[in-house]
């Protein structure tokens, strides 16, 4: 069984004051997961309270691991303000291309 870590990026960051979060994150959602394509769908369905008033979501990053406490542990790091920095670094070409559409 593999565990994922993965990024989501919001197709729509709203301009309310409810979206300080997704503003703040570039409407980026970290998390991990046994099943990549059920938590995405739950996502998308509004079933996770806090990324739902942010639908919809893409999938842009995921990393597999085989031990749960890795996949735990890189989520956590992820979330870090160095590893938020790491994970744009990782991201630049996505970002950059995605900017100029």
């Amino acid at each position: 069984m593999f565990y994922y870590v993965y990024v989501l990026q919001s197709r729509v960051v709203k301009q309310s004051s409810t979206t300080r979060q997704s503003r703040k994150n570039n409407g980026l959602y970290i998390g991990y997961t046994t099943d990549l394509r059920k938590r995405l769908g739950e996502h998308n369905r509004g079933l996770v309270f806090s990324t739902k008033p942010y639908r919809p979501w893409q999938l842009i990053h995921y990393e597999a691991y085989l031990n749960e406490k890795d996949a735990k542990r890189r989520e956590e790091y992820l979330k870090t303000n160095q590893g938020s920095r790491l994970l744009k670094r990782m991201l630049k070409e996505y970002f950059y291309q995605n900017k100029n559409k």
